[in-house]
């Protein structure tokens, strides 16, 4: 597979708001469905440009033959905060269980450690996604709690276990 795994550019606005509504209505692991997220592409543009300007966060994404097939990114905090980042990861559905979530990972970890210096990478996952929970435990991310009702869609609530890598 020509797969190549890059820091998301301003240029790949567009393209990353029609890959978010597509993962939107792949997944219900999201906070958002197929209606994507409320950005316009110039919004899209300059949030990706405040995320290569942060000290402390980083966007990566997938592409196959140029084409944004995952994202992971880590977005760290700031003052007391700053050594700590959260992550959020998502693979298209004809591209899952392809290595691609782990390669991601297994890239923003090495940034996150070695260039944007945070020590504790932060996440929630719904509790019922073992696939995603698979991940995370090979990546050494521990178990810490789970939030009951952290996600709501229609009606029904579903919980979240969250979890914490330290290096």
């Amino acid at each position: 597979m020509n797969l190549i795994i890059e820091k998301l550019k301003p240029a790949d606005a567009n393209e990353m708001l029609n890959y978010i509504k597509l993962i939107g209505s792949e997944t219900d692991n999201l906070s958002f469905g197929a209606e994507g997220l409320p950005f316009s592409v110039e919004e899209e543009r300059q949030y990706i440009q405040s995320v290569l300007d942060s000290q402390n966060s980083v966007m990566l994404v997938a592409k196959k033959d140029g084409k944004i097939i995952g994202d992971c990114s880590i977005s760290g905090f700031s003052r007391r905060f700053s050594h700590r980042g959260e992550l959020g990861i998502s693979v298209t559905k004809d591209y899952w269980n392809m290595g691609i979530a782990s390669a991601l990972l297994k890239k923003a970890l090495e940034i996150a450690k070695n260039e944007l210096n945070l020590e504790v990478i932060s996440l929630e996952v719904r509790s019922d996604n073992e696939a995603a929970i698979h991940l995370y435990k090979k990546y050494q991310f521990q178990y810490m709690t789970t939030f009951e009702k952290f996600f709501k869609n229609g009606e029904e609530y579903f919980s979240a276990d969250l979890m914490n890598l330290y290096f």
